[in-house]
């Protein structure tokens, strides 16, 4: 691919826009200087058109030049600019002289020196428009290639965001939890074929909750605390009375929008290290509540706390407390990431959504992403 084939179309477009612009100007001034300032002097038209072709090839120099300067800092740029603005000048004021006047035989210095002087009124500002221009033309793409580029990277984050949820989302049903619950049904059809088709029905019911959380939208309270309630009652077939589920809920809390098994990680978490390795088992219990500033979200148990030998293990669920803290911080912001506080006699997590999140009349998850 040559040089020319790898520059953007945009770049190419506004190459052509200065040039046309300029070459309207060129023919109406020698239109002008033709018929009024020296009628009849075809030169005058030759050398608009020379002085054009100059511009032109000067302008793609520019842009060239503009790129390189773009890659060093900003003090560099300015001085690169400031020397470049005076080449311009000088070359295109020489080009212009030459056409003007040396080849009608105006060749001495000093016939120069006073065309340069002349210049140097308002008639110079023409040169200085010229490379201003340009220079102003490139860094103006350069913005709204940046600004774009920007928009790009947040989709692209937003993306991956939303891909990493739901790759999450996939693991988040502890295999372990499957095979003892298969167990548990196995051992139920031969003493109460009626609890076992319970248990299947519960079964049914969390694999569909987790199935259907793959769209990553966001669900009702009120759903994801009947699917936790589904999941215990389904450990509660293995563990028995060894495992006690207790909520304290605030009913105003129930319509709000939340992440699909945002807090099964957290309950897990609770019944494999808290609650299944104590020998009289325990309490895990859900506490949720409307404050000032938010909703309050707590799983408690009274498990074995600090002695448990693994509580922050992430290859628990495939997502885990320290997952689950990601993913509530990309979500909601850093505020809402989980707070541990273990005990002797148990653990605490706890989190807070933020108000401005809470009740969201859109509830895809990936426009909260964005929020």
């Amino acid at each position: 691919m040559s040089i020319f084939e790898r520059i953007p179309k945009i770049y190419k477009t506004a190459y052509l826009f200065i040039c046309g612009w300029y070459a309207v100007n060129y023919l109406l001034s020698s239109l002008i200087e033709w018929q009024v300032f020296r009628p009849y002097n075809t030169s005058v038209l030759w050398n608009g058109l020379y002085m054009f072709e100059a511009l032109c090839i000067f302008i793609a120099l520019i842009f060239f030049y503009c790129e390189w300067l773009f890659r060093r800092n900003v003090v560099f740029q300015i001085t690169g600019h400031t020397a470049g603005l005076f080449v311009f000048f000088m070359s295109m004021s020489y080009i212009s002289y030459y056409f003007d006047f040396y080849l009608d035989g105006l060749v001495f210095f000093d016939d120069w020196k006073d065309y340069m002087l002349n210049l140097l009124s308002w008639d110079a500002m023409r040169f200085y428009d010229q490379y201003i221009i340009t220079v102003a033309v490139f860094y103006i793409i350069r913005y709204f290639e940046h600004v774009q580029r920007k928009e790009q990277e947040k989709s692209q984050l937003a993306l991956k965001n939303k891909e990493m949820q739901l790759a999450l989302l996939k693991s988040q049903i502890n295999p372990h939890f499957l095979f003892n619950t298969l167990n548990s049904i196995s051992t139920l059809i031969s003493s109460s074929k009626e609890k076992a088709r319970k248990v299947i029905t519960q079964l049914s019911d969390v694999f569909r909750y987790a199935l259907d959380s793959h769209s990553g939208v966001m669900v009702k309270l009120a759903d994801e605390l009947d699917f936790i309630e589904n999941y215990i009652r389904i450990q509660q077939v293995r563990f028995g009375d060894r495992l006690q589920y207790e909520t304290d809920i605030d009913g105003r809390c129930l319509g709000m929008d939340v992440p699909p098994m945002i807090l099964q990680p957290l309950v897990e978490n609770s019944v494999k290290y808290g609650i299944a390795p104590k020998d009289e088992g325990g309490t895990i219990r859900v506490h949720i509540k409307k404050i000032a500033h938010g909703v309050y979200f707590e799983v408690s148990d009274n498990g074995l706390g600090v002695n448990a030998s693994k509580v922050l293990d992430g290859k628990s669920t495939g997502v885990g407390l320290k997952n689950s803290d990601r993913r509530l911080k990309s979500i909601f912001g850093r505020s809402a990431g989980l707070k541990i506080e273990p005990r002797k006699d148990g653990y605490t997590v706890k989190f807070t959504i933020p108000i401005e999140n809470v009740y969201k009349s859109d509830n895809q998850e990936s426009e909260l992403i964005e929020h």
